[in-house]
């Protein structure tokens, strides 16, 4: 089996768990900037693991303003196969309360601001993203979750706004009639730069509060955002050991993830200069320097 990594992307608060060993802190450098922090490499179970905190720890980094692109191309560069996302969502449907975790299987993108490729210039790429998390993963998630006894929902529909501000009632019921089931502001472009990584990508969303369609949340307020998530941060820790021990027995040796690259890039070979598959040679040097 190849070298299987896992890293989680997510709260900085789900590092801190007693058992991981041999902790260290890795500064990477990548042609798109610095990652949002110091990535944690860590032991469990004779077993590495690696943490970044999206928002940098303290949560200093708006959504619009996290690199997303520099914090996939460090994770590709330390060898990671598998990312899980970790974050916390508004729920758009009654039967997803506050505390109930969503294994995300669909997106509805509704960023504007960000940088959403790592194909923008001179060489084109065009991956298919009608999947966009990964079905072995998503499997792994799905058992680490049941082994903590979370009531969850496999499968659901995550639309990404913009953010920082939250919905307004008009928004949220929109989103609501399109049948979504959660709404956040960061697996976009997180999930795209992922796959065009070639990294199989996961995503758990944790419930922290109806959306302001529902009467009782119609001020959503951070305070209480921020009450759930201690609540849920407990059980995504214990969820995430599951993880490290099980996922690379749900790996999916067919995975599209794997070398979606082979069939996405339209540029002409003549066309690609040097400076640019350079800056590329982490993402998709495995295809550019054939």
């Amino acid at each position: 089996m190849a070298n299987n990594k896992l890293a989680i992307i997510g709260g900085s608060g789900l590092y801190d768990v007693e058992e991981f060993k041999d902790r260290e802190t890795l500064d990477l450098n990548t042609p798109w900037g610095k990652p949002s922090d110091l990535i944690l490499k860590a032991n469990y179970n004779n077993k590495e693991i690696y943490f970044l905190p999206r928002h940098g720890k303290g949560h200093f980094i708006s959504p619009s303003k996290i690199n997303f692109r520099a914090n996939i191309d460090a994770l590709k560069q330390l060898g990671i196969t598998d990312i899980v996302s970790v974050s916390a969502v508004g729920s758009l449907k009654e039967d997803l309360p506050p505390g109930k975790f969503v294994i995300v299987d669909q997106f509805i993108d509704r960023t504007f601001a960000r940088n959403k490729t790592f194909f923008d210039d001179e060489i084109v790429a065009h991956v298919s993203m009608a999947h966009p998390t990964s079905n072995g993963l998503m499997n792994a998630c799905e058992d680490a979750i049941k082994k903590e006894n979370i009531t969850y929902q496999r499968g659901g529909t995550y639309v990404v706004m913009e953010g920082p501000q939250f919905s307004t009632l008009a928004e949220s019921n929109l989103y609501r009639s399109w049948k979504a089931d959660v709404i956040g502001m960061t697996n976009m472009p997180e999930a795209k730069l992922a796959r065009e990584a070639e990294i199989r990508y996961a995503s758990v969303s944790m419930v922290t509060d109806y959306d302001c369609w529902h009467p009782d949340h119609e001020n959503v307020d951070v305070q209480q955002v921020i009450k759930v998530l201690l609540d849920n941060a407990a059980k995504a820790k214990n969820m995430i050991k599951n993880l490290i021990d099980n996922f690379e027995n749900h790996i999916d040796s067919n995975d599209p993830t794997n070398n979606c690259l082979d069939v996405a890039i339209i540029t002409a070979p003549e066309k690609r200069t040097q400076k640019t598959k350079d800056k590329l040679k982490t993402i998709a040097g495995r295809v550019l320097n054939k």
